[in-house]
């Protein structure tokens, strides 16, 4: 799973002024290899300006697509996103992690559900290919789709969004939530947060009539719109967030105080591949993805900020604090699953497996 594989850029089209979406040629032998789940994320890698730059971006397409294709939008500073939107053209090569990711459940196609989603900005990109792979697998689901932006121009997938509710006519709703474009209707107007999700749940929704939720956009808004669907009822497990990268919180890492006496170092082992690499770090001052890294190790990661799951492996021995975690969901954190980039070794010797999934 960590390993990276080059790709061929097939198609670059220019979403808005500041988004790109871009579709990979993958060869025959790769197919399987690149087989996705609707919502899930590539991580891509590029050498930029000598520096070896990652990002995650989630996959945009349907999975009856039969089509891989992410969407990057520029975001101020953004090294990876402004260099994506301005240089790369068919026939460039990127390095490519297989799929990865969570955000989704599966379907039936005997299921009639009702599902909810609130996006905002480029967290649309995922929630297009659920929805997409949604309407396509289950016949008789439905789909209800709140999507926020500054203004029209910065709708991302406009056009194929306004084709699916053609398409779907009966069985998709879709409302634009715009901060600097009035609408006709005053509920249509402003940023989405939990107060806006709880006039949306008054007026036009009905929570008990939902079976699944998604969320996927800036860290407030997630957090706000789940607050405001679970004081209407619904359970927090039916409930799935997905936090943008463009939303990675950004904070320092606060050292917990090693008790007088004890072992300041901790041993720790990465199973990866099939293989186990051996390093000794100091505890809780770094990583341990950045020490593995400053170790020789190549671990994989992405975003470096407990958005991403890139990082994900197996604590099997010895204990770890994470400082924050956006990516993993309870039950998983509960079996030993820690996002590397945020695992802290608090015991003398600590054991991770990137190779276990479940």
């Amino acid at each position: 799973m960590s390993k990276f594989y080059p790709l061929t850029v097939a198609k670059v089209k220019h979403e808005t002024r500041d988004a790109v979406s871009l579709t990979f040629a993958v060869p025959p032998e790769l197919k399987s290899t690149f087989a996705y789940q609707q919502g899930q994320h590539l991580t891509l890698r590029a050498m930029i300006d000598g520096e070896d730059v990652r990002r995650s971006y989630s996959i945009c397409s349907a999975v009856q697509d039969d089509l891989l294709r992410v969407a990057i939008k520029r975001t101020p500073g953004g090294l990876f996103s402004s260099w994506a939107n301005a240089h790369l053209a068919p026939g460039a090569t990127l390095d490519v992690m297989p799929p990865m990711g969570h955000f989704n459940v599966p379907l039936d196609p005997d299921s009639e559900r009702h599902y909810l989603a609130f996006a905002a900005g480029s967290g649309i990109t995922p929630i297009l290919s659920i929805v997409k792979t949604t309407l396509l697998a289950e016949p008789k689901s439905r789909f209800t789709l709140v999507y926020g932006n500054r203004a029209s121009s910065s709708v991302i997938f406009r056009d194929e969004l306004s084709e699916l509710k053609d398409v779907y006519m009966g069985r998709l709703k879709l409302v634009y939530v715009m901060s600097r474009e009035q609408q006709d209707i005053d509920l249509f107007n402003g940023r989405i947060t939990g107060e806006k999700c709880s006039a949306f749940l008054k007026h036009w929704i009905d929570a008990a009539d939902i079976d699944i939720a998604f969320i996927c956009g800036p860290e407030e808004m997630m957090h706000g719109v789940s607050r405001s669907l679970q004081e209407a009822g619904m359970a927090k497990e039916k409930i799935r967030i997905e936090l943008f990268a463009a939303s990675i919180p950004t904070g320092e890492h606060k050292p917990r105080p090693v008790a007088e006496g004890a072992h300041r170092q901790t041993e720790v082992t990465v199973i990866m591949d099939g293989s186990a690499a051996s390093f000794t770090m100091d505890k809780d001052k770094e990583s341990i993805l950045d020490a593995g890294l400053r170790a020789g190790i190549d671990m994989r990661y992405a975003c470096k900020g407990g958005v991403c799951s890139t990082c994900r492996c197996k604590v099997v021995e010895g204990n770890v604090e994470m400082d924050v975690n956006y990516a993993l969901e309870d039950y998983e954190v509960a079996r030993g699953f820690v996002l590397s980039c945020q695992a802290f070794p608090i015991t003398d010797t600590v054991v991770v497996d990137f190779d276990q999934h479940e």
